[in-house]
This record gives C-alpha cells, structure tokens and sequence, in this order.
C-alpha cells in the first residue's frame, strides 16, 4: 500500500501551556530550544495567537510582536502557525474590517506562515475578511469549523461549513474540536466524509479533556486525516493535546510513519519539563490537570467548570453547583446551540451562573443581548421567540454579516493612541491597543 506519512503540528508553544499552564510561557522558556524543534520535522510550530497575545501583555510583560520576530528570527525551517477567531481576531468583541486585515497583514510580515481561522459560532461570514487578507498577505490558509454535539449539529452540517470554507479560499481544512467532544469512531465517519468531498488537506485537532484523544485520532488518521495538532510530554494529555512522541511511536513502522525521530524529541521534553515546575512555582499554578469526563455531558471545559465554581464559592453560593452544571445546557438550548468556545462559552458559562443566583434571565449581560441580536453572527439553531423576547424585547435582530456594521477603526484608535501620549506609535501597537486597550496602555507606560 502507498505510504501517507502523517503530519503533525507543534502545539508545546502554545495551546499547550494555554491549555495546563495559563498561558504562562515566557519567550525566554522557548529560545533554548527553538533550534532543535526547527529541525525535529514538524509540519508547523503553533506558536502565536489565541490567549498568548493577551497574556503576553497582560501578564508577562512581554510584547507579543516581539516575541513573533523573535521566533522567526530562530525558525529558519518550520513554519508558525497562529490561531485567529476571525472577525474577533484575539479579542472578545467584533471588530472593523480595516482591523481584521491590519492585523492579518502584520501577522504575516512578522512571521507567521499558517493562519487557522475559525469563528465560534461557524458562522463563515465571519471569517470572510480574514481569510481573504491571509491570502493575499501570502500565508496558508486553514480554514476551521468548530466540532461540537446538539440535535443541530451531525457530518451534514459541518460538510456544509467546509464546503463554504473551501469556497473562501482554504489552503487546508480543520476540525477544531475543543473540548475533546469527538469520538474515534464520530471522528472516522467525519474525517471519510470530508476527505470523500473535500480535496484539501484535513487537519484535527482536539484535546485530552474527556480521555479520548489518542483513540480519537487513531480512527481519524485510518479515514484519512492529514494533519494532527501534538504537544511534547510535559504539556501534553490533561486539557491539552496527545503527547508528540507517544503519536509518533505509535505509527513507526506503519503507512502513517512520521518520519520525525523520537529520539530527537526526548532532549527538547527534557526542556519543557524543566519549564513546567519553574512556571507552576513563579505562578503558583497547578499545571497537573486531570482528564474530566463531565465534559462529555455538560461540554464544557474543565478548567472552565473550576471557575464557574469558584464565582459560586465567591458568592456563597457553593451548594448551587450542581443547579448550574444542569443550567449550562439549558442555556446553550435556549440561545440557539453556539459552540462553547471563547467567547461564546464564556457567556454561557456566566448566563447559567446568573440564572442560577438571580433567577433565568433575570439580569442578562451585554454580551448575551448582543448574541440574540445577532451581532456575533448566525446561531445554528434558531432561539426560540420567547427566549428572544425575554432577553431583548422586541428589538431587532440583525441578519447581515454583523462587521458590515462597524465602521473603519483603525483612524480613531491611532487618534485615541496619540491622545494617550503616543502620537508616534507603529501599526502593532496600534492594533494591541485596538484588541486590549487598557491593558495595552499599561503596558505602555513602561516599555514604551
């Protein structure tokens, strides 16, 4: 038989301390190893984009454009992959066209070669803007679609999102499984369908969180899956990804050899063991995250469900835990099934805390009302017109692209900058501030 050599990505610069150590990795952890992961074979190195902008800024005091040419400055090889939420880019809000594409053009000029692009709600209008400027700006285009289980969702309906994700230009196409939701067989049948259909290249990525990962991309790679997301040992299983070395050892030998040495790989984990105990001690975190087969019920991440018990402690509402574990799918039902994934899962997860203290939709968030507005997009289910009157009234909901209403950012926020005591800032620091603008200036004051 012909030999299909799988192709893995990186994740130990990114979703993998994201997922066990809170986004924690300073640049200085990555530089002694940087060289050895550029010649370890890897297909790409994720290295930039999702939380790590935030938390480069907000926690690490670290400029996140620095630490991108930083890395290219030593990855002479490998490509950096970024994780983009389309029209959110890495913030928690909607953003003008003229930032979405800014901000995709200074990605790729500072370094990154692999754009992933999804939107949390799979709503591809949103996405358009951003896949379009990465490719004109030159970089591979992913294009991803969000996995996840309702009575709304089944291989039809993620076929349908890739078909449109492929007709904006997709150099290669994602299954962005979160929450570790897919299982090896659902994996199977979904990864035959799109490769049946779809003549691109199919990437998977998942997480440990529910136990069922290795097994999950087994089946996926017998179907035909391309590309899987890995990180080395220490920042692997738990919330995270499959361990790269237990992949690799797992197909030595077979049609979907790696090719990469696991040998070469043991030194670089070495590393990354050493800085998984120095991060837990300066930060005081607890970096050993179990797997959590709640997810498989309530769908939400686990270090996300500790939060949310944590605001109920806070409020004294401890007892209250088991109510709100019942509320979350409520609340997912009655707003039309999204995803949960950042940021959608992030208002679920407070509208089912809120709901549980105060009484449903008793006090609602802005972000909520935007939701059933429409502002983030088209939900997969339609909500339900009594939930919608509740929660908004008789306002009107939006069915255009949500961004066609923004108008042109970028102008005022240089404007707003220069008024701040930065009248000479470059175009990144423009688009930090854009995406986190008080943390930006903080971070300002002393660096710049």
């Amino acid at each position: 038989m012909v030999k299909k050599p799988l192709k893995i990505v990186e994740t130990v610069l990114r979703d993998g301390h994201q997922s066990l150590a809170a986004t924690r990795m300073r640049i200085t952890d990555m530089l002694p190893v940087l060289e050895q992961l550029d010649e370890a074979g890897y297909w790409a190195l994720e290295a930039w984009g999702g939380a790590t902008f935030d938390s480069c800024l907000r926690f690490l005091g670290e400029d996140p454009w620095e630490r991108l040419r930083t890395l290219k400055g030593r990855l002479k090889k490998t490509p950096i992959q970024m994780l983009l939420r389309g029209q959110n880019v890495l913030g928690y809000n909607h953003y003008a066209d003229d930032v979405v594409t800014e901000f995709v053009n200074r990605a790729v000029d500072n370094g990154v070669g692999v754009i992933r692009i999804f939107d949390a709600l799979n709503d591809t209008r949103n996405l358009e803007v951003a896949m379009q400027a990465a490719k004109r700006a030159g970089a591979h285009v992913q294009g991803a679609f969000v996995y996840t289980i309702s009575p709304y969702h089944n291989t039809e309906s993620f076929l349908k999102v890739a078909r449109e994700l492929v007709q904006l230009g997709a150099d290669s196409v994602c299954i962005k499984d979160m929450s570790g939701l897919l299982a090896p067989y659902a994996a199977y049948d979904l990864a035959a369908a799109l490769k049946a259909e779809i003549s691109l290249p199919i990437h998977l990525h998942t997480h440990y969180t529910s136990g069922m990962a290795s097994m999950t991309y087994l089946k996926a790679i017998e179907a035909g899956v391309d590309i899987v997301d890995c990180a080395l040992s220490p920042f692997s299983m738990g919330t995270s990804q499959p361990a790269t070395e237990a992949i690799v050892t797992a197909l030595e030998g077979t049609l979907w050899d790696t090719g990469i040495k696991k040998e070469n790989l043991y030194p670089i984990a070495d590393h990354f063991r050493g800085v998984k105990k120095d991060i837990a001690d300066t930060f005081k975190l607890n970096t050993a995250i179990d797997i959590d087969t709640k997810v498989l019920s309530f769908q939400i991440p686990g270090g996300m469900l500790s939060n949310l018990l944590n605001q109920m402690k806070e409020q004294g509402m401890a007892d209250k835990y088991p109510e709100l574990l019942e509320e979350m799918p409520r609340v997912r039902a009655d707003l039309g099934y999204p995803s949960l994934v950042t940021p959608t899962s992030q208002m679920v997860g407070s509208m089912a805390a809120f709901n549980v203290m105060l009484g449903r939709y008793k006090v609602v968030p802005r972000e909520i009302k935007d939701l059933v507005r429409g502002k983030y997009g088209r939900t997969p289910a339609p909500i339900d017109p009594a939930i919608r009157q509740l929660i908004i009234g008789d306002e009107t909901v939006i069915n255009h692209r949500p961004a066609d209403d923004i108008a042109p950012q970028m102008t005022a926020l240089k404007t707003e900058l220069a008024n701040h005591g930065y009248p000479n800032a470059s175009v990144e620091d423009v688009l930090s501030y854009a995406l986190f603008p008080e943390v930006a200036l903080e971070y300002f004051k002393t660096n710049r």
